[in-house]
């Protein structure tokens, strides 16, 4: 087993990006190495196409688009008007957010060519007014067309959406499992980590730390304070750790945190400062030698812009879901990996670790462990060859669109919802 590693941030940028074409563009450099990356660079950029139309010689004209629920996963289900049918889950919000999908997205997307995904995204967002729910309401639910509308798609032309979207680099994908917990003692949650180790052999782990949201409140007495070093000290150095505030902290207080993190070589610290404060996370970036990650809960690419340009963030960490799906999520990888940042991404639950490999798979500068948050025992059958975590890794599905073989499991009683 590889010994850990001093996770600096000018060893993390060098070590753990990959090799492909923007990143040799850049000199992959850490950001001390390198001149600015100006918004003229990241603009163009971001504004290169990624869906792949060469597969397709004439118009995919979509029918309907419809979501549907089982009792345990939403999906979305399009169809094209050749009979094409692609099939996406959706994260749990859709049981709040439902209205929004049905009135004011899918609307818009009916009859049009879904070859044109990559000018449709921002179409909708302007359609009827959308822009004035701009935010995780409005592009969880255009990641979900589009997840359906790519899966169609891959089907269509017999090839996985890496292929669509990039070009399939990996077929293993290395994480670290992400701990939901805060009520957890320092002792509890080390046990509950080393556990999780045991059972599922990974190499990275990530814990909370402070209280979420909390105006620098930790969520019990010194929990931070002592689960840090206690993590290190138990889990050995062998275990890459990552740690994640949720917003708790103000600058001064993510400089305390994030020193604790450097002294035990953590890999990166998530969300220091509450995510709409960009300058305090610059601040706090700027102070510390830890890899800051943020991106969780942005949905503006001029905000992504702005933090890579302006080095407030060194792991660019968008949401497929809250941020509107894998071309979006593209267009950042690919601004990132002009100032020689990697991409993390961040797992909003159900299917979302699936939706991860895809992207992951397809991704020249990704960090070198993705965020897990479990569930690939009970749904890794929905795939052929299953998915199965083994050695630290999840294999990347190989079927046609997003990789779903027994569609028809998760369909059975399943109704459309209005």
């Amino acid at each position: 087993m590889v010994k850990a590693v001093k996770f600096n941030r000018r060893h993390f940028i060098k070590t753990t990006v990959g090799t492909g074409v923007l990143t040799a563009m850049a000199g992959c450099q850490p950001a001390e190495e390198r001149s600015k990356v100006s918004v003229s660079q990241l603009d163009k950029t971001a504004a290169l196409p990624v869906l792949r139309t060469d597969n397709f010689s004439s118009p995919v004209k979509i029918e309907s688009i419809e979501l549907l629920y089982n009792g345990r996963y939403y999906m979305v289900r399009s169809r094209s008007k050749d009979g094409a049918v692609g099939i996406a889950v959706t994260n749990t919000r859709a049981a709040y957010l439902y209205p929004i999908l049905n009135r004011l997205v899918i609307p818009f997307f009916i009859d049009k060519d879904a070859r044109d995904l990559d000018s449709l995204l921002f179409d909708v967002y302007r359609h009827n007014s959308n822009y004035k729910l701009s935010g995780l309401a409005l592009w969880c639910c255009v990641a979900w067309v589009e997840f359906s509308l790519l899966d169609l798609l891959g089907k269509m032309a017999g090839k996985p959406v890496g292929e669509l979207i990039g070009k399939v680099i990996r077929r293993e994908i290395p994480v670290y499992f992400a701990s939901g917990h805060r009520d957890t003692t320092p002792e509890e949650e080390v046990e509950l980590l080393q556990k999780i180790i045991e059972e599922t052999g990974v190499k990275a782990v990530k814990f909370r730390v402070g209280g979420r949201m909390s105006n620098n409140a930790d969520a019990m007495p010194g929990r931070t304070e002592k689960l840090i070093p206690l993590a290190r000290k138990v889990l050995g150095d062998d275990i890459a750790i990552h740690a994640d505030s949720n917003s708790s902290y103000d600058p001064p207080k993510s400089v305390e945190v994030g020193r604790m993190l450097e002294d035990i070589n953590a890999v990166f610290f998530e969300e220091p400062c509450p995510f709409d404060h960009l300058e305090d996370t610059k601040k706090a970036a700027d102070a510390l030698t830890i890899p800051i990650a943020w991106g969780e809960q942005e949905t503006s690419l001029r905000r992504f812009r702005w933090m890579i340009q302006n080095n407030g963030v060194q792991v660019v960490q968008p949401d497929l879901h809250y941020n509107g799906g894998l071309i979006r999520a593209t267009r950042i990888a690919r601004m990132a990996a002009v100032a020689g940042l990697p991409t993390n991404l961040h797992i909003s639950g159900g299917l979302g670790y699936v939706d991860m490999l895809n992207f992951a798979s397809c991704t020249p500068d990704i960090g070198q462990f993705q965020e897990y948050k479990g569930n690939v025992t009970n749904t890794g059958k929905l795939y052929n060859p299953p998915l199965r975590l083994k050695n630290g890794a999840i294999n990347v599905p190989t079927g046609p669109g997003l990789g779903l073989t027994h569609v028809d499991e998760l369909l059975r009683n399943a109704k459309k919802v209005v």
